[in-house]
Order: C-alpha cells, then sequence, then structure tokens
C-alpha cells in the first residue's frame, strides 16, 4: 500500500476534540497567533534587511545632479527685548537680500525653534526656515552671499546668529 505524502497514514489517529466550552478559546489563540506573526514579520524583514551593501543601488539613488542643499533658519524674537520681526519685515528682508542672490528660487516654512541660552534657559519662538538648492560645482561662488544673508539679518534684526545647516544630496527637476 502507497500513500501520498498528503493522505493520513492509516496508524494516525485523529486529534481529540476540545470540549465544546474551549473551541472559542481555540479559535481566539490561533487568530492571535495569526495577529502576532503578521505584525512581526515587517520587524522582522527590516532587521535582517539592514546591510544594504550587498542591495543594488536603486534608480531613485543615481537620479538627479550632484547639489548641496543649504538651510537657514531666521529667529524672530530679539534679544533686546525690541518687538518681533513681523512677517512683512522677514518678507522685505528676502526681497532685497536673498531674492537678488538666488533668482532661480528658493523655499520658506514657518516654524517654531528653541534653544538653551547662555543661561541655561530653553527660549522659544516664531521662525522662519530658508531652504536653498544649488549645483555642487557653484558652491564656493554661493557661500559668501549666503554668509552675506546671514549676517545682514543678524544686524538688521539684532540677533545672535542665523543657524546654517549645508548638505550634499541629488536633485532631478
Amino acid at each position: 500500500m502507497t500513500t501520498s505524502p498528503t493522505a493520513p497514514t492509516p496508524s494516525a489517529a485523529p486529534p481529540p476534540a476540545a470540549p465544546p466550552g474551549q473551541r472559542p478559546r481555540l479559535r481566539l489563540a490561533a487568530l492571535g497567533a495569526v495577529a502576532v506573526l503578521a505584525v512581526g514579520t515587517p520587524t522582522a524583514y527590516a532587521v535582517l534587511d539592514t546591510d544594504s551593501s550587498s542591495a543594488a543601488p536603486s534608480a531613485a539613488a543615481s537620479r538627479g545632479k550632484a547639489y548641496l542643499e543649504t538651510r537657514l533658519f531666521f529667529g524672530t524674537d530679539r534679544p533686546d527685548g525690541g518687538p518681533p520681526v513681523t512677517d512683512k519685515q522677514f518678507l522685505a528682508f528676502v526681497d532685497r537680500h536673498i531674492t537678488p542672490r538666488f533668482p532661480s528660487g528658493l523655499t520658506l516654512q514657518d516654524g517654531r525653534g528653541q534653544w538653551r541660552d547662555s543661561n541655561g534657559v530653553i527660549e522659544t519662538e516664531r521662525s522662519y526656515e530658508l531652504t536653498l538648492l544649488y549645483p555642487m560645482s557653484e558652491a564656493k561662488v554661493h557661500d559668501p552671499a549666503i554668509e552675506r544673508i546671514r549676517t545682514a539679518y543678524e544686524r538688521a534684526y539684532a540677533q545672535d546668529s542665523v543657524a546654517r545647516v549645508d548638505e550634499p544630496t541629488k536633485v532631478d527637476f
């Protein structure tokens, strides 16, 4: 007598049936196990897939040209206790000092900033974040212009500083 791998063997007895009161608990336990496995699976893949050195680069990673992204953070409170910089004042500053230096484009976002002052007090204020994108090959040309923007804002509105972040990136328009 030959049996297929999926056919039960004659000596295998069916499992005993659960008493009627325990059947819902068994179903609930089985559903719970499936849910745990379903939720845990993406986490396991994410943990196991941390070595990207052997992975092929994605098409998106090779798209675009080498650019530099510069972000400037402009606070609006004045350390000397004067009135905060208004939207109208800031936009006039952009028109006068930033747009002429970066006529190809820029992005402005409203923000909320905070920092610890020299006395250890955490200060908060309304702020603006300016993002500039320009070809990496133009970085030496744009650096002095960006520093002039920072200095002009610090002087015009009695600011201690204007934060700057530079990051290399790839850009595709």
